[in-house]
């Protein structure tokens, strides 16, 4: 990790989003260095669930154990094989079988929709995420991942398409929570000319993040070119200092919620 980055994007950052909480960085490596190993935690739950405490400042390092979530092994590699009934629970459900979550409206819909879902492989690996002010040199950022709320996602949307003429530079593809913040930026992040992926419309996983907060992740390929132009973007704007002074009333009110 370049930490002269580290440090120009936190001093960015603070300037122009004052008071909006740091992201998370995320990378796939072989062990958990200095983060903390997740432990299997006895039952079912969400990844994102368990991101609090990385984003309070906790590097947090899982592995195939400590994800025990059917889908959530599915969008973190860690599984290769859909959980049972996989296309009833995503749908209408099966009569003594298994409840549907509803958010297809037919097992065939599920099915084809499955299919294009492309398997990634991270057996054997930990996934690490840390608060970008904690990274070090041993680190290796994959993904950038914000939580964020509407002037602060306005920001970070619109820098995502400052040097694009594509008006898909970001991209919004429906699955889980864990899959917009992992899978899709993940499999981005290997391609020559990737795209931002917004999420966190995930239902399911909204419980699992504070009122109003949504996500938008950064393959780093593009998080390292936005860092390099912030300063000639619609930041330096009187635009911006009007809505820098709604992020402080945000985060004022989010610290009484």
């Amino acid at each position: 990790m370049d930490i002269s980055l580290r440090d120009r994007f936190t001093a960015l950052w603070q300037q122009y989003f004052p008071g909006a909480d740091l992201p998370l960085a995320l990378e796939y490596r072989n062990s958990p260095g200095a983060a903390l190993p997740v432990p299997p935690p006895g039952g079912w739950r969400c990844i994102v669930c368990q991101l609090g405490r990385a984003r309070n400042g906790t590097p947090l390092a899982f592995d195939s154990g400590s994800v025990t979530c059917g889908g959530g092994r599915m969008y973190t590699g860690y599984a290769q094989e859909r959980p049972p009934n996989f296309y009833h629970f995503l749908s209408s459900g099966k009569e003594g079988v298994v409840e549907g979550e509803r958010y297809k409206q037919t097992p065939e819909i599920v099915a084809a929709w499955e299919k294009q879902i492309l398997p990634f492989d991270a057996a054997g690996k930990r996934l690490v995420f840390t608060r970008w002010d904690q990274l070090t040199e041993e680190d290796c950022p994959e993904v950038v991942i914000f939580f964020a709320r509407p002037e602060v996602m306005s920001g970070l949307f619109t820098l995502a398409n400052f040097d694009r003429a594509d008006p898909g530079a970001v991209i919004c593809p429906m699955g889980s929570g864990c899959s917009s913040i992992v899978y899709y930026p993940w499999l981005e992040q290997q391609k020559d000319d990737p795209k931002v992926v917004m999420g966190m419309f995930d239902p399911s996983a909204r419980k699992c993040v504070p009122l109003d907060v949504m996500t938008i992740a950064f393959p780093m390929k593009r998080f390292v070119k936005m860092v390099r132009y912030m300063e000639e973007s619609f930041l330096i704007t009187p635009t911006w200092e009007t809505v820098k002074k709604k992020i402080v009333r945000s985060g004022a009110l989010y610290r009484k919620d």
